[in-house]
C-alpha cells in the first residue's frame, strides 16, 4: 500500500519569522511555504519600467511605490506575497513594526510568468479582490506587448486590454499615466 506524505501546515506568524530570516523570497498560502522562482532578464525589465516611470511622477507627491520585494498581505485569505510593483497613496500601513508587510495597496502590478500566469489571474487575483484599498490590478505579459488593466468601479473589476505601443493606461486611483511603450522600453521578444 501507498503511503501518502501529509502536507505539514504552518501558521501565518510561523511564515513570518521564516521569511524574515530566509535568503530567499516565498509567499504564504493555505498554510504552507511556496518558494518564488527567479524572475527572468524581460520579467526585470519589465518590473523596472513600471517601478522607474511611476517613480518619477510621484516624486513631487507623497504616494510610494515599490518593486519587488514588499511583501502585501491578505487579511482576509491570510495570503502573503510579493508583487512585482505595488503603490500606495494612502497612508501606508504596515502588519507590524517591522514595515515590510504592506496592508493597504492601491495598485498592484504582475508581470506574467510561464510558471505563476494561471495563479496571479485566477486564485491570486480573486484574494487581491478582497483588498478594501485596491483599485487596479495590471498585468503584463513577457511574451508579446498585452498589458490588462483591471479597474474596480462600483464593486465590479472592469478589464481594459493594451496591444498597442503607442497606447497609454490611465491610472485613475493614483493619478498616473504609462505609456506601453515605457513598459515595453529595451524588451525583445
Amino acid at each position: 500500500m501507498a503511503t501518502v506524505a501529509a502536507k505539514i501546515l504552518i501558521t501565518p506568524e510561523e511564515y513570518i519569522v521564516k521569511e524574515r530570516k530566509a535568503e530567499f523570497k516565498s509567499e504564504y498560502r493555505n498554510g504552507q511555504i511556496v518558494a518564488m522562482p527567479g524572475a527572468s532578464h524581460q520579467h526585470n525589465l519589465l518590473s523596472g519600467n513600471i517601478f522607474g516611470h511611476i517613480f518619477i511622477q510621484f516624486l513631487d507627491r507623497t504616494c510610494q511605490v515599490y518593486v519587488n520585494d514588499m511583501r502585501v498581505k491578505v487579511s482576509d485569505s491570510g495570503l502573503y506575497t510579493y508583487p512585482d510593483v505595488v503603490v500606495v497613496c494612502d497612508e501606508p500601513q504596515f502588519e507590524d513594526n517591522h514595515v515590510d508587510t504592506l496592508l493597504n495597496p492601491t495598485v498592484i502590478v504582475e508581470v506574467l510568468s510561464p510558471s505563476t500566469e494561471e495563479y496571479d489571474r485566477h486564485d491570486k487575483f480573486m484574494s487581491y479582490q478582497t483588498l478594501k484599498s485596491l483599485q487596479e490590478y495590471i498585468l503584463v505579459s513577457q511574451n508579446s506587448v498585452h498589458v490588462e488593466q483591471y479597474v474596480r468601479q462600483n464593486g465590479n473589476w472592469i478589464l481594459r486590454e493594451f496591444r498597442s505601443l503607442d497606447d497609454m493606461l490611465q491610472l485613475a486611483s493614483i493619478e498616473c499615466q504609462l505609456a506601453v511603450r515605457a513598459i515595453y522600453a529595451k524588451v525583445q521578444f
